[in-house]
């Protein structure tokens, strides 16, 4: 029998490094936009890595674009597997019924759901088992309040008199072999199983019985109906002797009776695999029912399941280094990588198509892109595009500017209708506005990682337009650098505090050996208010990280 299986979602997430900068969040959305563009048929989002600066959010509600959704790990979640959909049951389904569906589906444990599919307990197959075998209680039916209608379809049965959708209330089960054995047995409200004998029939009806059985495929008189009536008494004509049915007719009371209703194991979509295995591990059930984010029964997984594992698929912008990458990238399927940074040290797992170039910013490859498709983004992505360019080389003072970022922030500033000077001054007056800001959202809002040998080290970097703000800034950030260091895991870290108008940064330090490779980088010493003065420094990636290697390698 073909086994129905979540589909996995085939979207294909697009996102930039931690700590996202402006070219971070634009680069995202930008490229979003153009996947979708040159394929229709795709399934792309932008997503953000880390918390939206003033300056990113000034952007985007400059342009009226929404920020892109948070993603944190790209770990596999349960979503990401062929779970089986199995539709749940409902809880009034006789146990023989729910015996017969689970050998005909193969499936050891069914889920009971209501109509709008909240679980409200689940069934095994030993669960049934130990029912069966400790059935011995002959008021089973009427304790589990079990509706004819399950007696019915347990035993094949044709309802002669009485109404299918009442419940047996009260009573207990006999056999009616002879009159006497039913006269000294039955009492008011119970079921009594008989054969064609007249007198058993009879005797059962007058004896109080709620309901009788006729076995065997015998008929019932018309004397006997009419007796039935008059003392309201359920009449079932069943083909089964009265052996068989007296083994079955346990077997109709509803599955809720049985069901596990307390403590049970239950996984979300967004539960993540390495954590379901470890709950698996721990028990001895072979399936587990799957929630949607809405709490709503969606199907079932067992540990066979998870070697289904489809990895997220990602295309990471802005970013080629792993310690940049959100959590659980070696798990998930790089397929493309648009980047304007060095060459890191994050693999992949198979072919993915890698497009590195020296410019300033990653929104300048992707406007080349865009140009090679022969498409022209709408004015809003044009002013994200614009926005990243002007961040990134600010506003062409970075050495890392070049002239193709010049030129394509310039025809992108027409399509956004934008004088850029104007346009750049109210992005970084945004951007350096400390109103209501701690140092910590300060250093975070644009930080990265970067690892040489055996040393884990991080960089700040802060730009302002303004002197008061440089100042209060670098007042605020110097006291955190060790909280900030521990917090990221590193050894050392730095905070560049750049004079954009002079073109320059104020560059303060925490940690092992960080003052020595400061001095050995740039050739310097500090000034006596704990700070190197680095004139004409304005870029971490091309003035601030390289001589820092340099430095650090000398002294392996």
């Amino acid at each position: 029998m073909s086994v129905p299986t979540h589909n996995r979602r085939k979207k294909i997430n697009i996102v930039g490094h931690k700590n996202p900068d402006t070219d971070s969040i634009c680069s995202a959305l930008a490229y979003c936009w153009l996947k979708r563009n040159i394929d229709p048929k795709g399934e792309y989002e932008a997503r953000r890595a880390g918390n939206v600066n003033r300056e990113s959010q000034f952007v985007l509600d400059y342009w009226k674009m929404k920020a892109p959704r948070l993603i944190t790990s790209v770990s596999p979640q349960m979503k990401d597997i062929d779970f089986r959909i199995q539709p749940g049951i409902d809880g009034e389904m006789s146990l023989r019924e729910v015996w017969k569906k689970m050998r005909e589906e193969d499936i050891e444990t069914l889920c009971i759901t209501t109509p709008e599919q909240e679980l409200q307990g689940l069934v095994s197959v030993t669960d049934i088992t130990n029912t069966n075998m400790n059935l011995l209680d002959n008021g089973i039916l009427a304790t589990a309040k079990t509706p004819y209608r399950n007696l019915i379809s347990t035993l094949d049965a044709e309802m002669i008199s009485g109404d299918p959708e009442a419940r047996i209330e009260k009573g207990h089960i006999f056999i009616g072999t002879s009159p006497e054995v039913i006269e000294e047995f039955v009492s008011a409200g119970d079921i009594v199983l008989v054969s064609n004998r007249y007198e058993a029939q009879i005797c059962a009806i007058e004896c109080g019985a709620s309901c009788i059985v006729v076995c065997c495929g015998a008929l019932a008189g018309k004397t006997i109906l009419n007796r039935a009536k008059e003392k309201n008494c359920t009449v079932l004509a069943s083909p089964y002797d009265t052996y068989a049915a007296a083994r079955l007719i346990s077997t109709a009371i509803p599955v809720r009776h049985i069901m596990q209703r307390e403590n049970l194991l239950q996984f979300g979509l967004n539960t993540y695999v390495e954590d379901a295995k470890k709950i698996m591990a721990s028990v001895r059930h072979r399936y587990f029912p799957i929630l949607d984010s809405d709490g709503k029964y969606v199907g079932v997984v067992s540990r066979r399941n998870l070697l289904n594992l489809h990895p997220k698929r990602v295309i990471l912008v802005d970013h080629n280094e792993f310690t940049q990458t959100v959590d659980g990238m070696e798990q998930a399927e790089i397929l493309e990588i648009i980047d304007h940074h060095r060459i890191g040290n994050l693999e992949t797992g198979g072919p993915a198509y890698f497009r590195n170039e020296p410019v300033g910013c990653t929104n300048t490859i992707l406007y080349s892109m865009m140009r090679e498709q022969d498409v022209t983004p709408p004015r809003e992505i044009a002013g994200l595009m614009l926005s990243a360019i002007l961040s990134d080389t600010l506003m062409f003072r970075s050495p890392t500017c070049t002239p193709r970022d010049r030129t394509a922030a310039e025809a992108l500033a027409k399509i956004a209708e934008v004088d850029i000077e104007t346009y750049a001054n109210q992005m970084f007056e945004a951007g350096e506005d400390l109103t209501g800001r701690s140092a910590e959202d300060i250093f975070f809002a644009d930080f990265k990682v970067f690892t040489f040998g055996d040393i884990r080290f991080g960089v700040s970097q802060s730009t302002f337009m303004t002197e008061k703000n440089r100042k209060a800034a670098e007042e605020l950030v110097k006291p955190f650098l060790e909280s900030a260091a521990n917090r990221a895991g590193v050894d050392t870290v730095y905070y560049m505090a750049t004079d954009t108008p002079s073109e320059s940064t104020e560059l303060f330090w925490y940690g092992n050996m960080a003052e020595e490779y400061a001095q050995r980088a740039f050739r310097c010493k500090p000034e006596k208010e704990g700070y190197f003065y680095l004139p004409g420094v304005v870029s971490r990636k091309k003035q601030m990280i390289p001589p820092l290697r340099m430095a650090m390698q000398a002294e392996a």
